[in-house]
């Protein structure tokens, strides 16, 4: 299972962690998953209950995972400029937080998918993707490459954790408006 978180968090953090902290933050929720109840007790200061709805393991991965990595927002101008703010002051994108606040959320993550899948050309472009199951804000996702997605898809399945291409799946869930 670490060999696993291992690549899932290097697939999440798009080159912006060391390896180091990768296989820090792997460690850590890999005995969170293995042994939940000596982990707590080894780590008293964590406030981690039963009644939430993911196991420790992932509690602690996605609670160890910086801000550069995993976008929390209520709404998606929120967390667009969560996003810019990632890249720098050098950022090359050129759409603005404030130009998706009228926006609905499906529009605008359609927006913000549109400026992220131009660029990098190598890498196939980011996309957005909703990661594990929100416990503070309603969006909760991470920016991959569109090419490591398959494999993120993969090992998030492999690992028990929700994921999917945010866009895409609100679209999905709203269907096509056809029967059948």
């Amino acid at each position: 299972m670490n060999e696993q978180l291992v690549e899932l968090i290097t697939l999440i953090s798009s080159g912006s962690m060391g390896d180091e902290d990768i296989r820090r933050i792997a460690d850590e929720a890999s005995r969170a998953y293995a042994d939940p109840q000596a982990f707590l007790a080894a780590h008293p200061e964590v406030d981690y209950d039963d009644s939430l709805p993911i196991p420790l393991g992932e509690w602690v991965l996605v609670g160890s995972l910086p801000d550069t990595v995993l976008f929390q927002a209520k709404q998606a101008d929120e967390l667009f400029q969560q996003v810019v703010d990632s890249f720098g002051p050098q950022s090359p994108l050129t759409l603005k937080a404030a130009d998706l606040a009228r926006d609905d959320l499906l529009t605008a993550l359609q927006r913000i998918q549109v400026q992220l899948s131009s660029l990098y050309p190598q890498t196939e472009g980011y996309e957005l993707v909703d990661f594990s199951e929100p416990l503070d804000q309603e969006l909760q996702v991470v920016l991959i490459y569109t090419r490591d997605l398959p494999r993120l898809l993969e090992l998030s399945t492999t690992l028990g954790i929700y994921a999917a291409p945010a866009y895409e799946c609100r679209l999905e869930a709203l269907g096509d408006g056809e029967d059948g």
